[in-house]
């Protein structure tokens, strides 16, 4: 019972002096320094070198609005990106650095809440010349308080969450940018594969034909230049192999460090050229860029956060108006000659403190010129941003449609080359020419073949560069 009278007074105590600095709070001014505006930006109204006959696609939805998943089907990549995004260091960096920004932000933010703290302090004795005994106890709470009547710690609190969302945004930024790796290093180890087949392929076919070759000489109906030259093509070929096999263990190896997981062999899905490829990729409406590149997005939080630094230096300039407060109580209960006595005392206190800027030898203004300097830093550094978005845009889309055009064609120069070995060897058996012939068709549709591979890989690898330049990927 005596317990909770002395909570109930020590509660009735300090309550006024909480209340006085939540309502000091409240009646704080206004914020100095400049509101953020978004800056007006004028973007192109179309993309450069698109052909008009996708002009009407770009303004349908964008390209890189579709999940990773939707863009890249083959099941074997898709568990790939997953385990990446499980796993990638820097994907992890990138979140605690989330965390860090989250919780500066709730430190910065505190500055506007009172503080207060509270002591206890307990002491019993007797007394030397007569029977009684004594228990005091004494509680008592401190409270701070600095009043924003000119908007510093608003203003950076500003800062902290602007700076919370840009870091949010450059997490996007890895996301996406792990999700590009991955599959750009998935297919360029398809095309290893793929060159390294054809190596395989060509080597046992050049078997076969120096065998035949040899065959033609015992009978006499080949020279042996004829077995040489055939001979030629087979140690090209098997030359290939083992710098094949090189590349392919070093991009197993890069795959397996995004990750997350030390080097080790792959599972493959789909081959290179049964991989699909989408009927079309609008890149959708120009302005919907700016809010699509996670890069641009904290590129702008970057400005916003220096814009209210401004704030937070100019209110340095004005008075720092600080309001203090103490209040608690002691409670009492001591025994003399059998008689019981009990008694309590509360007391309370307050004050208010204000420091004005005087001389600093042009501290403030330097403070407030840096502010100011690094706020244009950060509007330059926005539009580089938007500029730069529109240069790797553009450059992506005429690489996607130019490097579509070379594989078509390199298709067709290797049909072709085909057909003539083919035709070729037909009239080297019927003796109507050389082997030369035979020779030079066989070791250019093998050049033609892996030149084949390399222009359907540099096809996958813009498809992935242009659906990363468009901001897309990183949605989970």
């Amino acid at each position: 019972m005596t317990s909770n009278f002395m909570n109930m007074k020590f509660m009735r105590t300090v309550r006024p002096l909480i209340a006085a600095l939540l309502a000091a709070n409240l009646v704080a001014g206004c914020m100095v320094g400049p509101n953020y505006h978004k800056p007006d930006v004028q973007t192109p109204t179309a993309y450069h070198n698109l052909p008009e006959n996708e002009q009407a696609a770009a303004q349908a939805a964008s390209f890189a609005n579709l999940p990773w998943w939707q863009v890249f089907p083959d099941p074997v990549l898709q568990e790939l990106i997953r385990t990446a995004l499980k796993q990638n260091y820097d994907l992890q960096t990138a979140t605690e650095r989330i965390s860090a920004a989250r919780a500066q932000l709730a430190i910065t933010r505190s500055s506007l809440f009172p503080q207060v703290s509270g002591d206890g302090t307990f002491a019993g004795g007797k007394e030397q010349f007569f029977p009684s005994k004594s228990n005091i106890l004494l509680l008592t709470a401190d409270a701070a308080f600095q009043v924003d009547l000119f908007g510093g710690l608003r203003r950076a609190t500003q800062a902290a969450r602007a700076q919370l969302l840009a870091t949010e945004a450059a997490r996007q930024t890895v996301v996406l940018t792990l999700v590009s790796d991955v599959a750009s290093d998935y297919f360029a180890l398809l095309q290893l594969d793929l060159e390294l087949q054809i190596s395989r392929d060509t080597v046992k076919t050049q078997e076969d034909s120096v065998k035949l070759t040899s065959l033609r000489l015992d009978h006499g109906v080949a020279t042996k230049l004829d077995v040489l030259q055939a001979q030629q093509v087979l140690d090209t070929a098997n030359a290939q192999i083992p710098d094949f096999e090189r590349q392919i263990g070093q991009e197993e190896d890069a795959i397996s460090i995004l990750l997350g997981n030390y080097p080790q062999n792959l599972p493959r899905g789909l081959a290179l050229a049964d991989q699909p490829l989408p009927p079309s990729v609008p890149p959708g409406l120009p302005s919907s860029l700016l809010e699509r590149r996670p890069d641009i997005l904290q590129a702008e939080q970057l400005l916003i956060a220096a814009n209210a630094q401004i704030g937070v230096a100019k209110a340095q300039f004005f008075p720092q108006i600080s309001l203090t407060g103490a209040g608690g109580g002691a409670f009492g209960r001591s025994s003399t000659f059998s008689s019981m006595m009990s008694s309590q005392t509360a007391v309370w206190a307050y004050g208010a403190q204000v420091s004005q800027p005087i001389f600093t030898g042009g501290a403030l203004k330097g403070n407030l010129h840096l502010a100011e300097a690094q706020h244009q830093e950060a509007l330059i550094a926005y539009k580089q941003a938007i500029q730069e978005a529109f240069g790797e845009v553009s450059d992506a889309l005429i690489g996607y449609q130019k490097l579509h055009e070379v594989r078509v064609r390199q298709e067709q120069t290797v049909a072709d080359l085909a057909e003539s070995v083919r035709i070729s060897i037909m009239r080297y058996r019927g003796g109507t020419t050389t082997y030369l012939e035979v020779l030079d068709g066989q070791r250019s549709l093998f050049e033609a073949e892996i030149t084949l591979a390399q222009a359907r890989g540099a096809e996958y690898q813009s498809l992935v560069q242009l659906y990363k330049v468009l901001g897309g990927g990183w949605q989970q």
